[in-house]
């Protein structure tokens, strides 16, 4: 049998690069498919499969593939140079269209991933602290730096132990971890240091659902760490602008100490962005004495292509309304009778291979996995492209069109 342009790339990748691809994720057995060219919401693969696209680079891609305004910006920035060294006023614009979203963000400094954002966000809340130690969530991603690569399930009551092979035990010794939706636990880890820097939170969990918080339990977060002078970090790499114009923050009332934010700023291009409060945010060089630095940091082609991005939020916001009406439409595709639960906020969604919807991330583990790589399949042969774990979100963009819908959800009931 003549084996797939995909099959055949991937043969070759994997005696260049460690198991073939650039980000674990990616590594779809047998083989993953590779794409040739994405527009709106459609893949097209190297053997030339047309695909609805529901990962949509797991986040960035608010508005779909190459969306006119962004790649209009890019072009144009193109033109005049797309590295300089320097600063440039785009940093300005992008800077104040997102100190105008996010009330609790005084100041901000642009960097290049996501991953960068939290480890410069953790720094500077030590550096501002001067404590050592922070709780994070448990199976809460926040980069894949030393200090967050902590195992999961190693306990509410212990600090942590490493996730990956190389990281020294002594750093992550400084890291807690406390189930989402628990504030006792995070009350009792508070309660028993008094050099806790900061806790880091995705305030809707992103990269093990959706999971979503409880009610009050975003406001009770905020209250127990301002009374424990704790800061709090609202890592929305993921939910920033996802769920609304000034992200999880905004739409649940609650004022971080400092925020994280990537993918959808960037307009799909690279980019990190870390902010929040004056007198922390000055901390940080060459204001203060906490180090950042990168060359690509404030890259103009990356904040170029973000403003366009958020310009046209503004314009269009109602997008959110349809994005959302989107998922409820999938939602009620689901035949009754499954031993399945489907969670969605805006959209965000995906369907859990359990009774109800997890809460946290022990919730979570419990879904059966078999049965979600079986439908995963299903799906993939059917043109729809799902991030291919159960513990990914699922999303959708504005480019999904109403036949999109109705493709994904008779595929959902079927394929279940």
């Amino acid at each position: 049998m003549k084996k797939s342009k995909s099959s055949e790339l991937f043969d070759t990748a994997k005696n260049l690069m460690p198991g073939g691809v650039s980000s674990p994720v990616r590594a779809i057995k047998p083989y993953p498919f590779y794409t040739k060219k994405a527009g709106g919401s459609k893949i097209i693969t190297e053997d030339d499969e047309i695909l609805t696209d529901c990962c949509m680079a797991y986040g960035p891609l608010l508005l779909g593939h190459s969306p006119q305004c962004v790649k209009e910006a890019i072009r144009n920035q193109v033109e005049k140079g797309w590295i300089y060294g320097t600063p440039s006023e785009t940093e300005i614009k992008l800077a104040k269209i997102i100190i105008r979203d996010y009330p609790s963000i005084d100041m901000c400094r642009f960097v290049s991933s996501g991953s960068e954002a939290t480890m410069a966000a953790i720094r500077l809340a030590r550096g501002f602290t001067k404590k050592k130690d922070i709780i994070k969530i448990e199976g809460g991603f926040h980069g894949a730096h030393d200090g967050v690569l902590i195992q999961a399930g190693s306990g509410a009551t212990t600090m942590g132990v490493p996730d990956s092979a190389g990281v020294i035990p002594d750093i992550v010794s400084h890291t807690a971890q406390v189930p989402y939706n628990d504030l006792e636990s995070l009350e009792s880890i508070i309660s028993k240091s008094d050099d806790i820097a900061a806790f880091i939170i995705e305030p809707v969990m992103g990269n093990v659902g959706p999971i979503l918080p409880g009610d009050d339990y975003l406001q009770e977060v905020r209250k127990i760490t301002k009374e424990n002078d704790v800061l709090l970090i609202c890592d929305e790499v993921i939910c920033g602008y996802r769920v609304g114009i000034g992200g999880a923050q905004v739409k649940y009332n609650i004022s971080p100490d400092l925020t994280t934010l990537g993918k959808i700023v960037g307009g799909g291009l690279p980019i990190g962005v870390f902010g929040g409060r004056r007198d922390i945010m000055e901390m940080v060089a060459p204001a203060g004495p906490v180090y950042q630095a990168g060359t690509f940091s404030g890259n103009p082609l990356s904040m170029s292509a973000g403003i366009a991005m958020l310009e046209y939020i503004h314009k269009n916001s109602l997008i959110y309304q349809k994005l959302d009406e989107n998922t409820r439409i999938i939602h009620e595709s689901i035949p009754k009778g499954h031993s399945c639960s489907f969670v969605r906020l805006g959209s965000m969604f995906k369907l859990f291979f359990r009774d109800s919807p997890p809460r946290n991330y022990i919730e979570a583990k419990q879904s059966d996995t078999q049965k979600f790589g079986e439908f995963w399949k299903k799906m993939l042969k059917e043109g729809i492209f799902l991030p291919p774990s159960q513990f990914e979100t699922n999303f959708i963009s504005s480019a999904h069109t109403d036949e999109d819908i109705e493709k994904i959800a008779g595929a959902y009931s079927r394929c279940l």
